[in-house]
This record gives structure tokens, C-alpha cells and sequence, in this order.
């Protein structure tokens, strides 16, 4: 009975076991082998892949220049402590004034010549203020566009990205059905050897057919490696977007993108992020000309003081003082420094207005392009469905004349490898077609509405 209880407990204790193994090791490996959707492999790349982080630490510090920018408009505070000792007759009557312990017998010139050594301990709280300075105000508001051009290159970034994980994504797709290609091949392949087989056998065909079929049947099977190589890769690049360092499997489920017209797309890329930030960066180099002209402006400003002086130890008080000075600054000419700054803000906003305009004309003629590589691929679809089904049919009509002994093997093979072929034109044109849809949701800027919704 007690040997039966012991077994009782190490069967519990197993099964105990098991379980918290399980709920330790079991979820990660299930995550492991989780396939991902389009729309979650996005949502992942945009959370962990390094460009975005990057770009998003840009933007962060693009919105504290904000706050940088702004901070001149506080006072500062400032607090000091010093020591001074010192024979000096200059210093040593400034120091007895400050600490308050002058008196009439310090008049006495020999007094006055040979002073003595004396320390002093200075202790000082000291404030600025500003009260009117243009410049600042007008960085506050160049911070701000900054930001705002940063924020809209953001989103840039995140276009791309998801274009080039909907590219990784259609690139495992599409090697994914290579891969079903080729092994169509091994079995067509294996059927041709299984004919010239029973004819060798049967005493209607050669040995050499026989050789040639196997040969075609060895082939196949490198192509199938090749292709599930090429599988492995596209997964493994996939993850590398993905901000992982291990492969990504998916669930082959593509959206399909219904197409509009060209004007559609064209007055989508005129309004594009990046056409944005460039603009914003336009508008900022106007600005910067009103920052150098902000400087034929006076500054005005606050300024202020309290002060403890001590002959015997810091932050002592023996002496108090305070002071309050309002300044004016008013450079009237420094040369011809600000006329050519001028000069070269003006010749920037030039710059940059150009670099606008091509950007502009670049993205219209983009789209213009990408449209017509969609229409031109689409087509190429429908005439590659049409060579392949040409292709089964003369591959089925020689594979019947070769088991009656009418086509030789060579034929045969021909018209096999020629299958092949249009199969996996086919599945390349539907590629390239994919591609081209991509590629002008991209270029129109229109790509996260269309892949991200």
C-alpha cells in the first residue's frame, strides 16, 4: 500500500512536471513557429525594426530643439560660491567694503599701501532675464517647422519600410511557388522515366531514353533545392526587416489592390510626406532670412544679483549687497557680416525651392512610369496564362506520341523543359506584377492606406 502511494505521488509529481514545462518552453516555441500575416508583419516592422526606431529617436530630438528652442525665454539662475586671498591693496579695500567691516583707520595711507593678507568668501545668487530678443522667438518658431518637416519625414520612413516588407513578403509568396513549379516538374519528370522505362523493357525504346529521363529527373530535384533554398532566405529576410534574427514563416494570404486612375495617384504623390517635409524645410530657410534680419534688432535684458561676503567662511553673510541692471544692445554695423548672411539665406532658399520642384516633378513622373509597368504587367499575365496553357498542351500531345513510339525522347524532353518554363514565367510575371502594384502605392505615397488599414 505505501509503495502504491509512493508510485501515486511520482506520477503526480511528473505530471507537475510536465505541465510547468510546458508553460516555460511550450509558448515560445509555438511563437517560433507561428506564421505571420501581411498586416501583422507590418505591424511588427513598424514597432521593432531599426530604421524606424532610429528615425523615431530623430524625431524625439527633434521635439526637444522645441524646448531648447523656448528655454531661452526663462530666466536663469545661478548660484556661485568663491575664495579669494590676497595682499592686493585694490582687492583687500574692495573686500573690507563688501564685508562691511571698513572703518576710518583704514584711510591711513600706510594702511592703504600695505594692506595685509586678507581672505573673502563670496557667495552670489544671480538671475538674467530676457525682455525683447527677436531671434529668439523666431528660432522657437524655425524649431517647430523642424519638427513638423521631421514628423512628416517620419512618416516617410514608414512608407518605405512597409514597402519593403510587402516586397519581402511577396518575395517568400512568390518562392514559395517556385518551389511548387519545380516539384510539378519532378513529378512530369518522373512519369517521362516511368515510359521510357516500360518501353526499354518492353524492347520499344532505348536505353539511352532511359539515361536522358533520369538525367531530366535529377535536374528537377537541384531546381527543388534551389528553390527551397531560396525560400529559406526570403524568410530569413523578411525577419532581418522584421527587427529579428531568425526566420519568418507566413500564412500566404495576399490583399488584393483594386487599381484607380492615374490622376488618383498623381494628386496623392503631389501631397506626399517627403514632398511635405521638403516644403516645410522651404518655408524654413524663408525664415532663417528673417532670423538674420532679426538681428538689426536691440536686445533687451534683465539682469540681477544678491551677494554675501564673509573674511572667515563660505556662505557667511558679514556683508550683503544686491544690484539690478537692465541692458540695451543695439549693434548698428559689424562689417558686411549680416548683408552676405543674408545674401547666402536668400541663395539657400533658392536651393532649396529647386530641390522641391524636381522632388515634385520626380514624383509625378514616378507615378506616370509605375502606372504604366502595371499595365504593361498585367498584361504580361494574361500572355503568359496563355503560353502555358499552349505549353501543357504540346507537352501532352508529344508526351502521347513518345508512349506510342511516334516522337523521340528528345522532343519529349523539349517540350518538358518548355513546360517548366511557362510555369515558372507565369509565376514571375504574376511577380513582377505584384511588384508594379507596390511600387506605384509607393511612389503615390498612398501605400499604408492601401497595405496598413
Amino acid at each position: 500500500m505505501i509503495q502504491k502511494t509512493k508510485n501515486v505521488r511520482l506520477i503526480l509529481v511528473f505530471i507537475m512536471t510536465v505541465n510547468i514545462f510546458y508553460s516555460v518552453f511550450a509558448p515560445s516555441a509555438v511563437a517560433a513557429e507561428k506564421k505571420v500575416s501581411l498586416l501583422e508583419a507590418i505591424n511588427i516592422a513598424l514597432k521593432h525594426n531599426n530604421e524606424i526606431l532610429a528615425a523615431k529617436n530623430s524625431l524625439y530630438t527633434k521635439q526637444k530643439e522645441i524646448a531648447i528652442a523656448r528655454s531661452y525665454l526663462f530666466p536663469t539662475l545661478t548660484f556661485g560660491e568663491t575664495y579669494m586671498g590676497t595682499n592686493n591693496p585694490v582687492y583687500v579695500f574692495m573686500e573690507k567694503l563688501n564685508e562691511q567691516e571698513f572703518s576710518a583707520s583704514d584711510f591711513n595711507i600706510n594702511q592703504l599701501n600695505n594692506p595685509g593678507f586678507r581672505n573673502d568668501f563670496q557667495t552670489s545668487l544671480s538671475f538674467g532675464l530676457p525682455i525683447f530678443a527677436r531671434p529668439i522667438n523666431i528660432g522657437i518658431k524655425m524649431a517647430k517647422k523642424e519638427f513638423a518637416s521631421q514628423k512628416k519625414e517620419y512618416t516617410r520612413e514608414k512608407q518605405t519600410i512597409v514597402y519593403n516588407v510587402v516586397q519581402a513578403y511577396l518575395m517568400i509568396y512568390t518562392a514559395k511557388q517556385y518551389v511548387k513549379v519545380t516539384q510539378k516538374a519532378i513529378k512530369d519528370a518522373e512519369e517521362h522515366l516511368k515510359v521510357a522505362k516500360a518501353r526499354y523493357k518492353a524492347g520499344l525504346g532505348l536505353y539511352s531514353d532511359v539515361l536522358r529521363a533520369s538525367t531530366a529527373v535529377t535536374e528537377a530535384k537541384e531546381n527543388l533545392i534551389n528553390a527551397k533554398t531560396n525560400v529559406k532566405i526570403a524568410e530569413r529576410a523578411l525577419g532581418l526587416l522584421l527587427g529579428m534574427s531568425n526566420s519568418v514563416k507566413i500564412t500566404n494570404q495576399y490583399p488584393k489592390i483594386y487599381l484607380q486612375n492615374i490622376n488618383y495617384y498623381t494628386k496623392k504623390a503631389l501631397s506626399r510626406a517627403d514632398i511635405k517635409a521638403l516644403n516645410l524645410q522651404y518655408q524654413n530657410a524663408q525664415n532663417n532670412i528673417s532670423l538674420i534680419e532679426s538681428k538689426y534688432f536691440p536686445t533687451i535684458g534683465l539682469n540681477g544679483s544678491y551677494q554675501m561676503n564673509d573674511n572667515s567662511s563660505p556662505l557667511g553673510s558679514e556683508g550683503t549687497s544686491w544690484m539690478m541692471i537692465v541692458a540695451l544692445q543695439w549693434k548698428w554695423f559689424n562689417g558686411t557680416k549680416r548683408i552676405n548672411e543674408i545674401e547666402k539665406a536668400k541663395a539657400q532658399v533658392k536651393e532649396v525651392k529647386n530641390y522641391l520642384n524636381g522632388l515634385t516633378k520626380q514624383a509625378e513622373y514616378n507615378v506616370y512610369k509605375s502606372y504604366l509597368d502595371v499595365n504593361e504587367a498585367k498584361q504580361a499575365v494574361a500572355l503568359a496564362k496563355s503560353a502555358l496553357k499552349t505549353a501543357k498542351e504540346g507537352e501532352r500531345l508529344v508526351s502521347v506520341s513518345y508512349a506510342n513510339g511516334i516522337a523521340p525522347i528528345v522532343d519529349l524532353l523539349d517540350t518538358q523543359v518548355n513546360l517548366d518554363n511557362s510555369r515558372a514565367n507565369l509565376v514571375a510575371k504574376k511577380n513582377a506584377y505584384r511588384l508594379s502594384i507596390i511600387k506605384l502605392a509607393y511612389e503615390s505615397g498612398t501605400i499604408l492606406k492601401d497595405f496598413y488599414k
